[in-house]
This record gives structure tokens, sequence and C-alpha cells, in this order.
């Protein structure tokens, strides 16, 4: 059977969703956990993707994702692709760690179709029976989701990436203690009231169709509106995807190779460099490593691209360099301009 196609668009909001190869579990312990949630936060960073909710279970995981750029697919390949690796290397194992594709579906970011997907992924650990809501416990003793790990936190104490404010607003709730506190406590009565089996699942008309308007199984949840507004734009997809450069061309990957043109051309001049003076610096410049580094946590854009740009010898010398370059205190000997734009980067991006 063909694939379906992944429509991509700027301001996009998704359902993803991903199980490990043969159901096994992709997360061993906490650590595995903990792990996840640090590749999430780089690939946030690298994307600029807004994650609303999400949830770690055994053998897979949700994400409510915002995509204010278009390259779901590139962010997607980059996470697992990179947990994989961890997991691997972490276990001393090798081979996937995810079974068949991930499954994307399109998500009208309002309203009815927001709300119905937040509680869905909040309350699938009582779906799962790690959490008995009918014996007292809440959704918030499950510490592997964004209940727990933001929405019930100050925002301050919040992952950047994570948008509780949101999904707080869109449920009514004000972003105070007093707000945070009746969102658990309506998730709460959800458990309760609508049984360990079908908590925050949504009531469906028996005449709709499953493989269309679903957050499971459907390829979009929203309004007939909304999916008419995505089938136009799977067909503008469909004329463009004819073409197997397109399907792997810059367009594609997060923040784009003019993203990635554009930092390095403002980090060279913020160090006093000019493109000419590159392939007569050793691979191991400060300046270089730096420029390299910043520009691999926020794209997805290749080290073979930064080995060519940066005149340093191949990829596999851009990532020993880069890991060094993490393993050891902030480099000294920058230049005070260079500090300086690396430093407002992360701020802005914070």
């Amino acid at each position: 059977m063909a694939r379906s196609i992944r429509i991509e668009y700027p301001g996009a909001y998704y359902h993803v969703m991903a199980r490990g190869n043969r159901r096994e579990a992709i997360y061993r312990d906490a650590d595995d956990r903990r792990f996840f949630l640090q590749t999430l936060s780089e690939a946030c960073a690298m994307t600029g993707w807004r994650v609303h909710a999400w949830v770690l279970m055994g053998n897979h995981y949700h994400l409510f994702i915002e995509t204010p750029e278009a390259n779901l697919v590139a962010g997607m390949q980059w996470l697992q692709n990179t947990c994989t690796r961890r997991f691997n290397t972490r276990h001393k194992q090798w081979g996937r760690l995810f079974g068949d594709r991930y499954k994307a579906v399109l998500v009208e970011g309002a309203g009815y179709y927001y709300q119905t997907l937040l509680d869905y992924i909040h309350l699938n650990p009582v779906r799962a029976g790690l959490v008995r809501a009918s014996s007292g416990k809440s959704v918030l003793d499950y510490p592997w989701s964004s209940l727990a790990g933001g929405y019930a936190l100050a925002p301050g104490k919040r992952a950047p990436w994570l948008a509780a404010a949101d999904g707080l607003a869109e449920s009514g709730c004000a972003d105070t203690a007093a707000g945070r506190r009746k969102f658990v406590e309506r998730l709460d009565r959800r458990a309760v009231e609508e049984g360990a089996r079908q908590a925050g699942v949504p009531v469906t008309a028996a005449n709709v169709d499953a493989r269309c308007s679903n957050l499971r199984r459907g390829w979009y949840w929203g309004s007939q509106s909304f999916a008419e507004k995505m089938l136009d734009l799977g067909k503008k997809v469909m004329g463009r995807q004819g073409s197997r450069v397109y399907r792997s061309s810059a367009q594609r990957r997060a923040h784009g190779e003019s993203q990635a043109q554009r930092m390095l051309e403002e980090g060279l001049k913020a160090a006093g460099l000019a493109k000419k003076e590159l392939p007569s610096l050793r691979g191991s410049d400060p300046r270089k490593v730096a420029l390299a580094r910043l520009i691999w946590e926020r794209t997805t854009i290749p080290q073979t691209w930064l080995a060519t740009h940066l005149h340093m010898k191949s990829a596999a010398n851009v990532s020993q360099q880069i890991k060094r370059a993490k393993s050891r205190p902030p480099a000294k000997n920058l230049p005070a301009p260079l500090k300086n734009y690396i430093n407002n980067l992360s701020k802005d991006e914070a």
C-alpha cells in the first residue's frame, strides 16, 4: 500500500504517535525517558516547534506539535534517528527502536478539536491502567506527561518549548495556581466519569469514517472546512512531489539551508572572519567550532554541509569537534562580538 503524503505548512498542528519496533519498549527506565525529553528539547530548538502536550508510555509516545515552519518531516526524522542512536548506545544494542512509520494526524488547532486532543493525551495513563481514578488517584500522579511535567508547574519551571499557556487558555483556565489546579481537577473528573477505557476518548458519530476525521486513526482531526483546506494543500503537495529532488530538497529541512546560511554569515561577521579566510584555518579553530555547534544545534542541516561551508575537512571532523566543545568549558578566546551573537540568539530562542 502506498504511503500517505505528509502535508506540511507553516503553523500546522499534528498529533504524532510512534510505537516501538514489534511493539517493544522504547523506554526501559526513567533515564531513557529523560533522554527522550532532552532530545525532544533539542529538536524543538532546531525546528522552532511548540509542543502543546506530550505523554511517554512504555512502548509508545504521543506528541501534540505545532510547527511554525513547514518542517515536521525533517524534525521527526532527526528526533527518531537521534533517539534510536542514543538508546542503542546506552543499552549496547543495534537496529530499529521504533516500528513502522510514525503516525501524524493533522489537527485543527483551536476550539473543540484542540481541547479533545489535549485531554486525550493527558488521560492516556488512565486508559492504560497506570492511573486508577476510581481509587482516588489523580492524573497528576503519572510523572511522564506534560501535565506533571509542565501544566501543573509555574511558567518559570516549564520547558521553553512547552505551550502550556496556550493549552490552559483553550481550556478556560488562567495560568495561575488556582487555574492550573482547576485544569487538573477537570481531567480527574473526566477520568472518573468516563471510566478507564474511555477517559478522554471523544464520542464520534457512527457514520463518520474513522479513516478521515479521527484523532487516532484518521489523517486529520477537525471540521469539514478544515478537511477541505487540507485536501487542497494535499493536491499541491502531490503536484510537487513528483520529483525525487523535491522530496529530498532543503525545503524539507528544519530551518532550511537559507536559515543556516544566514546564521553562518552573521556569525562570521561577528567573528571578524571573511569566507576566504576559512580554508587556511584549522578545523579545530574555536571560531569555526563555535559556529558549527551553533548551526548544528538550531537546524537539521547535515554535518556535511557544515564541513563544506566552514572548511572543516569532513562530517566526521565536525562531529568530533562539536562533541569536544560540549564536554569542555566555553572557549575563552572567542571574539566578544561572536560570544554576544551566540548568547543573544540563545536568549531569543529560549
